[in-house]
């Protein structure tokens, strides 16, 4: 089943009891039993729900994994893989993370005794010279936000690989329409549902996929102990939005692709962005790994007066956190998504205080384009 037919056919399809076309929504927090033990499946709906079972199974199939798991947020999808592992253990991540993913790790979790050192994962001599003797995992985000770096997914699995590593991936840029982690040798993959995958900016949601069946007894383990997932309502709400997932990421890319091309040209514009140019350091690695560039693009505009100036005077433009939905929306990473990361750390990165994030939507790319041009005078 080529992937844009598995958008729609993947998973667990309709309902069999009624004959419902559509996952029906289960608002049901218990399940009749026939005797003490003897239930249907289902026995509450921490442990399990039927539609976020049917949601759970559709983005096993499009990542190609084991077994999949919903949970009530991208932040909340990340905690609980973490807390697969022990105090004392050590994890690799991508140094340009998103701002939240950098904050669990350095004040949340460092307090549980899991210890994080953030490097350029683009390099991978950086990775095997940052692996300890507790290290136990090698979390990638890939492409990054908001500086669009790419790791070769492959070439990361490979060193976890020999030094008994778990290799975790942040697909939430790329979705599992462009790019599947699992197949490149990557044990776990997971998204901020909330973005693309939902794509309307309507639901907030996390999701899991896993490539073996003992990581996923252990997730499910964490999943239904500390019980962060997600609702029937939502689940649903994501079944939905993937089905026209295919159609919205090529619509985003082709939209993006005039941006680049505009952005690029444009003189007020120190700095573009985005995996699909062929100056990016790392294009040829997004195009054999991934099937597609995606939707992102950022831009330096040399201030962040200037920077700020131009988000207010967008118009089609939302000034808004997030990305990944059908509208375009603009943020100023410095001080929105990544606010959470110190100054002189943003500042090694290279997230300056000009850096304009947008994530291109799927209006007419004329106007946007026309949009972008009146604002960046």
């Amino acid at each position: 089943m080529r992937r844009k037919t598995k958008m729609i056919h993947g998973g667990l399809v309709g309902d069999p009891q009624t004959g419902a076309v559509s996952t029906p929504i289960y608002q049901v927090s218990t399940y009749k039993q026939d005797g003490i033990g003897n239930h249907k499946g289902f026995e509450y709906s921490r442990t399990g729900n039927p539609t976020r079972h049917a949601l759970e199974e559709l983005i096993k199939d499009l990542e190609e994994g084991t077994a999949g798991f919903a949970f009530g947020s991208g932040m909340a999808a990340i905690t609980a893989v973490m807390m697969l592992f022990n105090s004392g253990d050590h994890v690799i991540l991508t140094d340009d993370v998103y701002g939240g993913t950098y904050r669990v790790m350095t004040k949340v979790l460092n307090r549980l005794g899991i210890d994080s050192t953030f490097v350029d994962t683009s390099n991978l001599a950086t990775i095997e010279s940052e692996i300890r003797e507790n290290t136990r995992a090698i979390f990638i985000e890939t492409p990054t936000n908001p500086l669009l770096k790419i790791t070769d997914i492959e070439g990361a699995a490979k060193i976890a690989k020999e030094h008994n590593l778990l290799t975790i991936v942040d697909n939430t840029f790329s979705t599992p329409y462009w790019q599947t982690p699992l197949t490149l040798g990557a044990d776990i993959v997971l998204h901020s549902a909330t973005k693309y995958i939902g794509g309307h900016s309507d639901v907030v949601a996390g999701l899991v996929v896993v490539n073996s069946k003992e990581l996923a007894r252990d997730l499910h383990f964490v999943q239904n102990s500390t019980g962060g997932v997600l609702g029937p309502q939502d689940s649903w709400l994501l079944i939905r939005g993937i089905r026209t997932l295919g159609i919205r990421m090529e619509e985003h890319e082709q939209n993006t692709a005039k941006i680049v091309n505009f952005l690029s040209a444009h003189p007020a514009v120190k700095k573009v962005y985005y995996p699909g140019l062929e100056s990016h350091p790392n294009h040829d690695i997004a195009k054999k790994q991934a099937s597609g560039f995606g939707g992102m693009v950022s831009f330096d505009v040399g201030s962040a007066e200037k920077a700020e100036k131009l988000l207010t005077s967008v118009k089609y433009f939302t000034l808004a956190e997030s990305l990944g939905a059908v509208e375009s929306l603009i943020s100023l990473p410095a001080k929105m998504t990544h606010a959470s990361i110190p100054t002189e750390r943003r500042a090694e990165l290279g997230i300056t205080d000009g850096l304009v994030r947008i994530s291109v939507g799927v209006e007419d790319a004329e106007d946007l384009i026309e949009d972008l041009a009146q604002a960046l005078k």
